[in-house]
């Protein structure tokens, strides 16, 4: 037998509720991303204002507004603006990266990021970083191991960064994963359905479903313009839910 109207009408409203409370855990990291941006956009426009080029000292201005972030976001645990190769006059590329340890101390990142000698120099191919540039909006990659910055199981939350209309690099923020599961696990276990959520290149983010477990590969229609319409749809027996405002789909086996 199938199911009554009425109930389908409750699965539908749940289904709303909870890509509305996922929209809301993660809208929070993207407003210390958006502050991150204006403070970077602010301080390369003056730079320009100026008749000159930014360099790397630049950006230690930066340093008082990331170490509060990272003090005050509940879910953050790195923090910064990644330039765009060319930028800068005095290096070929530059993470302004700052994170905290466990024992809450709040530290840089430091990286050789010569091209020369370093397997981190050319970061301009991962999602966080090619995403916002590609798509002018923000992104949420991973899960990855995040072997540059902590080696942990990571979410990076972005923003592309803007100098006079032009690209310059993005704002972003990462959170664990651990951190993440913690947050939205116990509501996609509230759905009478398998949930899980996926990442506009169909990346599980985090899963109550234990077929598609987190960090795998969800084969389905064009996630990114799903997100773009902002509108709930279908695939393959699969129904898909934009979270509201951040670039995850909520998809019910």
């Amino acid at each position: 037998m199938g199911r009554s109207p009425g109930a389908a009408t409750l699965d539908t409203e749940a289904e709303a509720w909870v890509a509305a409370q996922v929209g809301g855990a993660l809208e929070a990291v993207f407003e210390t991303v958006a502050a991150i941006r204006a403070d970077t956009e602010t301080l390369l426009g003056r730079v320009v204002a100026e008749g000159r080029r930014p360099a790397s000292a630049d950006l230690a201005a930066l340093r008082p507004g990331l170490h509060v972030h990272l003090t005050r976001g509940e879910l953050v645990s790195g923090v910064g603006f990644v330039a765009a190769p060319g930028l800068l006059t005095d290096v070929p590329a530059w993470l302004e990266w700052w994170q905290s340890g466990a024992d809450g101390e709040v530290r840089p990142l430091l990286l050789d990021l010569d091209p020369g000698q370093s397997a981190y120099s050319d970061y301009t191919h991962w999602d966080w970083f090619a995403l916002p540039r590609d798509t002018g909006r923000r992104a949420v990659a991973g899960p990855y191991v995040d072997y540059l910055c902590s080696d942990e199981y990571s979410l990076t939350l972005s923003e592309p960064v803007l100098i006079q209309g032009r690209f310059a690099g993005v704002a972003a923020a990462d959170v664990y994963l651990r951190h993440f599961e913690t947050a939205v696990l116990p509501l996609l276990r509230r759905l009478p359905r398998p949930a899980r959520l996926v990442n506009a290149r169909g990346r599980v983010a985090a899963s109550a479903d234990p077929a598609h477990l987190a960090g795998s590969l969800t084969k389905g229609p064009g996630f990114g313009e799903l997100l773009g319409a902002g509108r709930p749809g279908a695939y393959d027996g699969m129904r898909l839910v934009p979270c509201r405002g951040v670039p995850l789909v909520l998809v019910l086996a």
